[in-house]
């Protein structure tokens, strides 16, 4: 091979990897935040194909300590993200990324995955029992005593499958249950803060056989948020982003592509 088409070559290849990494950056970064009894690598299959279509993606660590707390947290992450992003939240993580996302001009979109959508002063617990179909408070293992006084919950790992991630392959679902992340109990009953999906567009989307939310519930709060699209998976459990990963990533794609 000639030096002309060694370094022709070496541009081109140059020229190529710049193009991409532009490309890449015209796109928001996504933020994923988990919610309670999950952990971030419960989005290891949307991450996947989020990448794949070029987008950066962060799955943050949700503290589960408290609405205000946790959002501090993911508040403090968003600040230190460059350009747009869109911010997806799982369960009680919908109550995180409503909080968190306030006044940070640079978060475009809000997803909701199988989430609370709450509104000022509303609670994970209030909205959950809001209609029929949670069973999730059986499920629940004896609490874990702090040295605070509080107290952890965890899903009694044997519950675990049939309750949280009904459709997702049975070894899968006990790997995640043994590695659950416990939440604070008072995180479940503490008022939310101002939402910010009066202000900034959301998506939403959810198992019709949610055992923790009930879809009825989620149904209410995403047309209480205007939702600019609702999907609703036939059969899915609580964990959609883990059973169904192309169908969540996709809607975070519209999500992010209409900023």
């Amino acid at each position: 091979m000639s030096f002309r088409n060694t370094l022709f070559g070496t541009a081109a290849a140059a020229a190529l990897l710049l193009s991409g990494q532009a490309f890449s950056a015209d796109k928001p970064t996504i933020v994923l935040v988990h919610g309670a009894f999950a952990e971030s690598d419960s989005w290891n299959g949307v991450i996947k194909d989020l990448q794949a279509d070029g987008y950066s993606v962060i799955a943050a660590a949700n503290p589960l300590r408290g609405v205000n707390s946790d959002a501090k947290a993911v508040s403090a992450l968003l600040t230190s993200v460059k350009g747009p992003v869109v911010l997806v939240g799982h369960s009680y993580g919908g109550s995180v990324i409503s909080d968190a996302a306030t006044g940070h001009d640079n978060v475009k979109g809000l997803v909701f995955v199988a989430a609370f959508a709450p509104e000022a002063g509303e609670s994970a617990v209030a909205l959950s029992g809001k209609f029929p179909g949670s069973t999730l408070a059986p499920t629940l293992a004896p609490p874990v005593a702090l040295p605070d006084g509080g107290h952890d919950l965890y899903i009694d790992q044997a519950k675990f499958p049939e309750q949280f991630a009904a459709d997702v392959p049975k070894q899968e679902a006990k790997l995640m249950a043994a590695t659950q992340r416990p939440i604070a109990e008072a995180a479940l009953g503490e008022p939310a803060g101002k939402p910010a999906w009066k202000t900034i567009p959301s998506w939403f989307v959810y198992g019709d056989a949610d055992k923790n939310i009930p879809p009825a519930a989620q149904e209410w709060m995403a047309k209480r948020a205007g939702s600019k699209e609702t999907v609703v998976v036939k059969g899915g459990s609580h964990v959609v982003m883990v059973s169904h990963p192309e169908t969540v990533a996709r809607l975070i794609e519209k999500a992010a592509s209409a900023h």
